[in-house]
């Protein structure tokens, strides 16, 4: 081995994740020991990095010098000992690096994970013959239209992709406020086949989107892209068994495309909802949504009005604070938060070379991580019907988190008991999303920063009023109020095989569909990220778009192997779904009385959220079967090409 790589691997190990050393150790070993007795960590802590496992140094410094052995090792040539683990070791393995039991069911998503990696050999998915003129059009270049675009580029299906944007990115090329960034860690929040060398541990947006960008150009998917194209309709023709599918340019011009399949890739988080308030439109300063931020806006000097306050004020209102003469921030109600520790943290650079270099040691820190920001507080999540506080939790250990929240609450507020009147919920932990405090508890001791509660009761020219009459004088207003997530698909006019559209079969805002992908009269039409897909116990969503694009891929493939024109859920199967979804729901903290929350409809259902776990999902997600569907000989199945 080089001896400046070695050096290199020598600074990394001396700094490594110990927790995530072991599993590194006994693939490179193959000795199990590294499992047992001593060497075996604490559990995590909340959403800690654990780095020390809680382990005394002498142990720490034994598994250092045996990590750094077998990793020069493996430099040298060395090929690892267990580079295939049977699905029962690997649940052990994460088990013991994470300090607490790992279901059974996990066996197989930590496989593929590897696998995706290249840790071990990954069978590609069979390439199915094509007939002539069959193609997928994909709407949307977010992360899932990218995921999408890639896995039909790697199938050779001939496919086009819809962007109403001039780049790549969705939600990470709209939301460019000051402070954005993702509050699920950097390597759980990328695509299982696309490595990248983060520069922080919870990425900020521009990295954000330079990744997808990147991936994109590396895919060579952009030439597949019309950029500046929102689709304004989709119509199916039941005798051609395909979709007509209407795009309106940005100089107003439209075009017309014609595809078999359409997958729909827009997400949830694309129309900004800006609040109801009279007067809201006479406001003669600069009045902007935090997803439509201009690029020109100066806020140095300027006294700031935040309406709002959950995920985008909790990133915004602490990183503009310093520059700004003044920021008041209007609550509606309160929001839990956890302790965000590594928030804006650097990755030091030996751990980014580490990670660059020994894909073993990346994917276990990202299943790590997997565990922790995943499935981890879902058994939390279900109500306990014997439970004698169900105003305050839905649990015993609910009960728990609540307490440590208040306490660490209390500690960052110091002694501002006005402050803790204001900000500390009445409602469980985490009935709402769980935020991230990346300083904002602090932020609102700060002099120039005020927290109102007070309704807005009207916005004038230069000033918000409140109910009290209380007026306060503002040159910036900014509404950080979230999107209309619940409206999926709007305001695309989809018609179905029926005539109806797809917005009066969800009479409007009641969205339904099988694993969240499908409808009953909306043959060969999918929906990533649609209808309760959002894992809001934890997850990423970049993971639950490759789930979901590789069900569609899957059934893709059979309607071609099997000469199939089209495809359409049962009803039964779709209500059956919906009815356990709702199920589910009504045993989990979402439907809890004490809150609102963007998860549910204007009918009190729960319609963004999925009651499942991940791992449920995924394994839901891994092969279509064909009985849950209607399907149809193609009409006319051409020469394969």
């Amino acid at each position: 081995m080089h001896a400046e790589a070695e050096a290199h691997l020598r600074e990394a190990v001396a700094i490594a994740n110990i927790p995530t050393l072991l599993p590194v150790l006994v693939q490179l070993t193959g000795e199990t020991r590294w499992l047992e007795g001593a060497y075996r960590p604490e559990r995590n802590r909340g959403l800690d990095d654990n780095t020390t496992g809680g382990l005394p140094e002498e142990v720490q410094e034994e598994i250092r010098a045996a990590a750094l052995a077998a990793l020069v090792a493996w430099r040298d040539g060395k090929p690892p000992a267990m580079p295939e683990p049977p699905p029962e070791l690997l649940v052990r393995m994460l088990g013991v690096a994470m300090g607490e039991e790992v279901p059974p069911e996990y066996g197989p998503m930590i496989d593929a994970e590897l696998r995706h990696a290249g840790i071990a050999p990954d069978e590609p998915e069979p390439r199915v013959p094509v007939p002539r003129g069959f193609s997928v059009l994909v709407i949307g270049a977010g992360v899932s239209g990218i995921a999408a675009a890639i896995r039909l580029q790697d199938a050779g299906i001939p496919y086009t992709v819809l962007e109403r944007n001039d780049r790549v990115g969705g939600t990470w090329l709209e939301n460019r406020y000051p402070g954005a960034g993702v509050d699920t860690p950097s390597a759980l929040y990328s695509f299982s086949f696309a490595r990248h060398d983060w520069s922080k541990y919870f990425a900020l947006r521009d990295e954000l989107h330079g990744y997808l960008e990147g991936v994109a150009a590396d895919h060579d998917v952009t030439p597949n892209i019309h950029f500046e194209t929102e689709v304004v309709s989709a119509i199916y023709d039941e005798d051609a068994q395909g979709w007509t599918v209407t795009g309106r340019r940005a100089d107003g011009s439209t075009e017309t495309h014609r595809a078999n399949v359409v997958i729909s890739a827009v997400g949830g988080f694309t129309r900004p909802k800006m609040p109801t308030i009279a007067g809201l439109e006479s406001f003669a300063g600069p009045c902007v949504h935090t997803a439509r931020w201009p690029e020109d806006l100066d806020l140095a000097g300027k006294r700031v009005a935040v309406i709002g306050n959950g995920a985008s004020a909790m990133q915004l209102v602490p990183a503009i604070a310093e520059d700004v003469e003044s920021v008041t921030v209007f609550q509606r109600s309160p929001q839990w938060a956890a302790p965000f520790e590594l928030f804006h943290a650097d990755v030091p650079e030996p751990l980014r070379w580490l990670a660059k270099t020994v894909p073993l040691y990346r994917v276990w820190y990202r299943l790590r991580a997997g565990w922790t920001f995943n499935d981890r507080i879902h058994p939390t999540l279900q109500k306990d019907p014997d439970w004698p506080h169900p105003e305050r939790a839905v649990n015993a250990v609910n009960d728990a988190h609540r307490r440590f929240f208040t306490r660490y609450i209390e500690a960052e507020l110091g002694d501002r008991p006005d402050l803790m009147e204001k900000v500390l919920p009445d409602y469980p932990p985490y009935g709402k999303r769980i935020l991230l405090d990346n300083g904002w508890y602090r932020t609102l001791t700060r002099e120039n920063v005020h927290l109102v509660t007070e309704p807005i009761a009207a916005v004038r020219a230069d000033r918000i009023v409140t109910s009290s009459g209380a007026e306060h004088d503002i040159d910036v207003l900014v509404c950080a109020t979230g999107f209309d997530v619940v409206r999926f698909l709007a305001p695309m006019e989809i018609r179905g095989r029926s005539g109806r559209t797809l917005r009066e079969t969800w009479d409007d805002d009641d969205a339904r569909a099988y694993l969240g992908l499908t409808v009953p009269d909306f043959p060969n039409l999918f929906t990533i990220y649609g209808p309760n897909t959002q894992a809001g116990h934890g997850g990423s969503l970049i993971g639950t778009a490759e789930a979901q694009v590789h069900y569609v891929l899957d059934l893709i493939r059979q309607m071609l192997a099997r000469g199939l024109g089209a495809v359409e859920c049962r009803p039964e199967v779709y209500d059956d779904y919906g009815r356990r979804v709702d199920e589910a729901h009504e045993k989990m903290i979402w439907t809890h009385h004490g809150m609102e929350t963007y998860y549910r409809n204007s009918r009190g259902r729960v319609v963004v959220n999925t009651p499942w776990r991940v791992v449920d999902y995924w394994h839901m997600s891994r092969r279509a079967d064909l009985d849950d569907y209607r399907v149809e000989p193609a009409v006319a199945m051409a020469e394969a090409v």
